[in-house]
């Protein structure tokens, strides 16, 4: 067997003339194949005959008639051989008795001390241990073997970890190796507890030749292998060329290998597992790359290497970029040591793929002189390029993350293979890449004027080919997109992204000092890459075809968006919209993740000018022929949308762009003023045709694929369209969309999907003869999906008028209700504007007006003003009371965005809305409480009062308005405050509602003094019953509302001095009744004082008043009476 020719120059000394166990001869022993170990020579059958003779001798677990004739074929092979007698002698030795003496010996070592020289096993040496071996019969041989091997296992266990030379005779002199070995196989087959094997093993290091040792006792206990070499790494440096004993231990771990060369690899795996003797790991790759050499395939030694830097695990990189770090330190004889050899095969695999051809091209190309013999590499050979590709991650990484320090010779290598020329394939296009970005983080591979004026040729190369190479290889990330991207980077100074753009694109987190690229920085600024160049460049590029975030690399995109964001294309007026427009156009799923932010910053870009001295310095925005374009189509049904000319993800990208910008535009309203700029808003006709809903419900199925797209659209949307965003809304849209639609969905018939709208509009029409028809239709559309229903919208809400008829089935009602909601999740403003004309009051000779979207949002309360009807029909007044609420809340939107518009948020209003003043940003009114108030400001029958008090929540609220509410001119108003306020006392009897209530007995009593005779009639009349629930609600006011009422009547009576004598009597009760109230309470039980016909029946207003207080005089009296 060829012994190893690197490594410890010691045990290379050591073991040149010693026979090792070959890998065939350890593969037959692993495999007891008897043929093999027949075919064996002499010398080789010598090394494993310890085992050999044991198992012919030894009782077999293994009964059967095969191994029994290799048995005999064993003990044939055996016959021949002058040394199995030896051995035979050294099986019939007293193992027990051995052992037992061995143990007394440890024992006293233990108590004497492991320097002690005395010796049970071993007594009265006259001689020398060789002298005395060779004098020794068999018993004693084992004796002196297992005395010097237990005196060495002592020693290595009390040396905690430093390595030691033992000197012994047994172990060193050549003429008894082989004796000595055929012991050591023994005593530990026998004695197996008392000398485990990873222990001798370990023990064996210590000693000359002791790999030798090594693999003779591994090769006659084959099954042993995996053990020892674990038990041996596990118990090695952590860097084994720092040391001898690492060293040591290293080379005899090879030459195990190298005897079971199929272990090898698993070996290296459990180096790398328990982070030890990286040099075993690197010499046992080499081996196997020597063995396994490939011409054209990446080697396994760049593979291991760079699997140990490039991986994710932190504690091997380290530990492997220490072994590189500390290998450089090293100033002993390099060509010895493991990392001088691995560097030496990774220059040799270099320089094996760098075909040398002089280069008369690159001659004519450059701009300087140049010498015309200078040779170059160029031509790379496309099946060496992942390999060349490869091998630069590789040296990356041993640059920049071991630290490794590249020779001349090495840099020279590398620089021309970074500035070869591959073919135009996608991993020619991966190379260029690595290539370039290599040139970036370290540029000093770029020494010397040549070296530059090379590089500097191959980016111009680069950049001349860049678009064959995308046309020919079909990559759409190419690295023209890279160098663009680079060069707009050292423009606007950003060296850090330069650094992680290098950092990304290969694949690992280098330590780049901006500082080593000022001369990079300089060659692209001036040389290369000019501003104007790279922005009239940027324009021309083409869009990526179905971009989406499945293309990975670096693109147009992302030089677009970094020169908008450094508004080059503003700062040297190139339009760049066009490209953006056809970009956005050209998108797919899933969505690219640089696609918002190129938004983001286009509109930026529109919005605010580059500079302050050039305030039109500003992009164009798309254009509203632009953006209908892309929505064509895209409402009609699943059917129409194959028709559809732009994706999915175009038209959210666009929606997304408009609802962004509209919102940006708002937001810089002061600034754009103060710069005496207004940039055009989009129209609301356009917004109109956009189908909003219908997108956001397609996207919502699409959240995955759309990334943040879908939750940004609906942050705009909350802010914008809050009408767009009701929860009722989305409850009912998860209903529509889930378990039971899905069912529906199975009972769908051919007739159901036949119904044209032309057949409901002409069932519609026989309404009034017959209602069954209808029914049918209606009912089968209740099957369809809601985009599927769009084409029956318009004739579904053009004869809703049609259903206010008496007579009409609730369920016909019911349904239509049913389908309008259904229509309502996919095209709610459309839908509402069509309910709002078609249930508008019929008033002949008087043509109706057409609202639109934005008379509504500007006045909501045009919803209420419809056909009385549909007050008296709950299906509609649901849809009725829901579009109230929606343009409730686009009314609110409207009008915030009207007072950013014309800077009124700055000057809050003075004439807030009554009762409306400092509640509007409270934290505690919710959006019901003010729809309640502003209806209650508003006013509505009385009839509904106890109604409303008692059936609404928050009603409560509207205490705190009454008191302006009273203080309207408006006499209905007051009236109206009042009544409400009467209700409320009962419903809340606090000491707010008492407050309120005494305000209003103060405020009735001011008003007797100026009203005249009719308005006094028309404001009491209502008024009084009012003052029996004041009364009710807080009996302190008893008092006040008594004195109250003899002053109404007293004034009533003055009014008509004429009529006295009818008049005094009903004055004279009503003080009779102020001063003795319980001789009149069972007055009320009278009809005659409750009606006010007690006396002559006057038609007179004032005479009717004092009736009217009379009874309400009375009621009080016989209220708390009763109460009493």
């Amino acid at each position: 067997m060829k012994v190893l020719g690197a490594g410890s120059t010691v045990i290379m000394a050591e073991c040149t003339s010693l026979q090792f166990v070959s890998p065939f001869a350890f593969e037959a022993m692993q495999k007891v194949d008897v043929v093999r170990l027949a075919s064996l020579s002499d010398p080789e059958l010598r090394l494993l005959l310890p085992c050999l003779v044991r198992m012919a001798l030894c009782a077999p677990a293994d009964q059967s008639q095969s191994w029994a004739q290799d048995k005999k074929l064993i003990l044939r092979l055996l016959s021949g051989v002058e040394a199995v007698n030896s051995i035979v002698a050294l099986l019939s030795v007293d193992f027990h008795a051995l052992e037992q003496d061995a143990s007394k010996e440890q024992q006293l070592r233990h108590k004497l001390g492991g320097g002690s020289g005395e010796s049970i096993l071993v007594s009265q040496l006259q001689h020398g241990l060789t002298l005395e071996f060779e004098h020794s019969d068999s018993p004693r041989r084992l004796r002196l073997v297992l005395s010097e091997l237990l005196a060495i296992m002592n020693k290595v266990s009390e040396s905690s970890g430093e390595f030691f030379f033992k000197s012994s005779e047994l172990f060193e002199s050549p003429v008894y190796l082989e004796e000595a070995a055929d012991v050591l196989c023994i005593l530990q087959a026998e004695l197996p507890s008392l000398l485990p094997i990873v222990d001798v093993a370990e023990a064996l290091l210590h000693v000359r030749n002791g790999a030798w040792f090594l693999c003779l006792l591994v090769a006659n206990v084959p099954d042993s292998f995996n053990e020892v070499c674990r038990g041996l790494i596990k118990n090695g440096e952590r860097q084994d060329e720092e040391s001898l004993g690492g060293r040591r231990r290293t080379d005899a771990l090879r030459f195990l290998c190298k005897m079971n060369p199929s272990q090898a690899l698993k070996v290296r795996g459990m180096v790398v597992e328990e982070c030890h003797l990286p040099g075993l790991g690197v010499a046992l790759t080499l081996d196997h790359t020597k063995n396994e050499a490939s011409e054209d395939g990446v080697s396994d030694l760049v593979c291991f290497v760079s699997g140990l830097l490039l991986g994710t695990n932190a504690k091997v990189r380290t530990w492997f970029g220490t072994f590189i770090r500390n290998g450089q330190q090293r100033k002993r004889e390099t060509s010895s040591s493991v990392l001088w050899q691995m560097r030496r095969q990774l220059l040799l695999e270099l320089m094996g793929i760098l075909p040398t051809v002089r280069s008369t091209r690159i001659v004519e190309e450059a701009d300087v002189e140049m010498e015309p013999n200078v040779s170059v590499y160029s031509g790379l050979k496309e099946e060496h390029v992942v390999k060349a590709s490869a091998l630069l991650r590789l040296y990356c990484a041993l640059m920049g993350i071991a630290g490794l320090k590249p020779t001349e010779e090495e840099a020279e290598q590398l620089l021309q293979l970074m500035t070869s020329r591959p073919p135009a394939t996608p991993a020619g296009v991966r190379f260029v890449s690595l290539s370039f970005c290599m040139l970036l983080a370290f540029s000093t591979l770029v020494s010397t004027p040549e070296q530059e004026q090379l590089m500097v040729v191959w980016l111009s190369w680069m950049i001349k080919e860049e678009a064959y190479f995308e046309s020919t290889s079909g990559v759409s990330a190419s690295f023209g997109e890279m160098l663009l991207l680079v060069a707009m980077y050292f423009h606007s100074n950003q060296l850090s992204a330069i650094i992680d753009l290098v950092c990304s694109t290969l694949g690992m987190k280098i330590v780049i000092k901006p500082s080593s690229l000022s001369r990079m920085k300089t060659i692209f600024t001036q040389e290369i890459f000019t501003e104007q160049v790279v922005t009239a460049h940027a324009v021309r590029v083409p869009v990526t075809s179905n971009l989406s975030a499945n293309i990975t690399g670096f693109l147009p995109i992302h030089c677009i968006y970094q020169l908008l964001r450094s508004r080059s294309f503003t700062k040297h007026k190139v339009s760049i919209k066009d490209w953006i427009y056809r970009q956005l156009c050209e998108t797919s799923t899933p969505l690219h993740p640089q696609l918002l932010p190129l938004i983001d910053v286009y509109i930026n870009s529109i919005l605010t000018p580059a500079s302050k001295s050039n305030p039109e310095a500003t992009n164009q925005p798309v254009t509203e022929q632009e953006i209908l374009s892309i929505f064509q189509g895209v409402i009609g049904g699943d059917n129409i949308r194959l028709n559809q000319r732009f994706s999915i993800t175009a038209q959210l990208l666009v929606l997304y762009y408009i609802l962004s910008y509209e919102e940006a535009l708002l937001a810089n309203t002061k600034t754009l003023a103060a710069m005496q700029r207004k940039p055009k808003s989009y129209s609301s006709s356009l917004m109109d045709q956009i189908p909003i809903k219908f997108l956001i419900r397609q996207a919502q199925g699409l959240q995955q694929e759309l990334g943040g797209l879908h939750s940004a659209l609906l942050r705009l949307l909350a802010t914008n369209y809050p009408h767009l965003c009701i929860v009722d809304d989305w409850i009912c849209e998860e209903e529509i969309t889930g378990t039971d639609a899905l069912l529906r969905r199975m009972l769908l018939t051919n007739n159901a999907k036949n119904h044209s709208p032309k057949q409901l509009q002409e069932a519609f029409s026989a309404v009034p003869v017959s209602h069954t028809q209808v029914m049918q239709i209606l009912e089968h559309l209740t099957l369809l999906s809601a985009s599927e229903l769009i084409p029956y919208a318009e004739v579904l809400t053009s004869n809703m008028n049609q259903l206010l008829n008496s007579g009409v089935p609730r369920r016909i009602l019911q349904t239509v209700n049913k389908l309008w909601m259904v229509l309502n999740t996919v095209m709610p403003r459309r839908l509402w504007v069509m309910t709002v004309n078609a249930l508008q009051p019929s008033i002949k000779f008087v043509r109706q007006q057409k609202y639109t979207q934005n008379d509504l949002m500007i006045d909501p309360l045009i919803v209420l003003r419809c056909d009385q009807r549909v007050h008296r029909c709950p299906p509609l007044m649901d849809i009725t009371l829901h579009m109230l609420n929606g343009y409730l809340l686009a009314s609110k939107a409207y009008l915030s965005a009207h007072l950013k518009e014309t800077a009124e948020q700055d000057r809050p209003s003075q004439n807030n809305t009554i009762g409306l003043v400092g509640q509007t940003d409270g934290p505690e009114v919710t959006r019901e409480e003010l729809k309640n108030a502003l209806l209650a400001a508003q006013g509505y029958p009385c009839e509904l009062l106890p109604l409303t008090v008692a059936g609404i929540p928050s009603m409560h609220i509207c205490l705190d308005f009454i008191p302006e509410l009273i203080a309207q001119p408006e006499l209905e108003k007051q009236i109206f405050a009042i009544q409400l306020l009467s209700h409320l006392c009962i419903q809340y009897a606090l000491p707010k509602s008492l407050s309120v209530a005494r305000l209003a007995v103060n405020v009735m009593g001011t008003l007797l003094t100026v009203l005249t005779q009719a308005k006094r009639y028309a404001f009491f009349m209502p008024t009084l019953p009012s003052l029996v629930s004041f009364c009710r609600a807080f009996p302190p006011l008893y008092e006040d509302i008594m004195s109250l009422l003899i002053q109404i009547g007293q004034v009533c009576a003055s009014d008509v001095a004429t009529q006295t004598r009818d008049i005094d009597p009903i004055i004279t009760r009503l003080q009779q009744i102020k001063e003795k109230p319980s001789g009149w309470s069972g007055i009320c039980k009278d009809p005659s004082y409750k009606n006010g016909s007690g006396d002559t029946g006057s038609m007179d207003p004032d005479v009717q008043l004092c009736h009217c207080i009379e009874s309400t005089i009375i009621e009080i009296i016989n209220m708390s009476v009763s109460g009493i």
